[in-house]
């Protein structure tokens, strides 16, 4: 079974995407994105991948993001 960690930092966005983590990315209270790995990120955004032709940007300020890792 898999567990959450909220994003907040760029150290936190870094490590993710170094570990090329799967994410899940809420707007309020629907999910809107899963399964979607960090490509690159800055102040202002995160831009992710689900395959190679599917890339898209969320703004940090209107979303939450999520890595999920499975329990050890």
């Amino acid at each position: 079974m898999a567990y959450q960690i909220r994003l907040e930092t760029d150290d936190d966005f870094q490590d993710a995407m170094e570990q090329q983590s799967v994410l899940r990315i809420f707007r309020g209270d629907d999910l809107i994105e899963s399964s979607v790995k960090i490509v690159r990120f800055d102040e202002n955004r995160i831009v992710v991948q689900a395959d190679i032709s599917d890339m898209k940007y969320y703004d940090r300020s209107e979303c939450e993001f999520f890595e999920q890792r499975k329990r050890r």
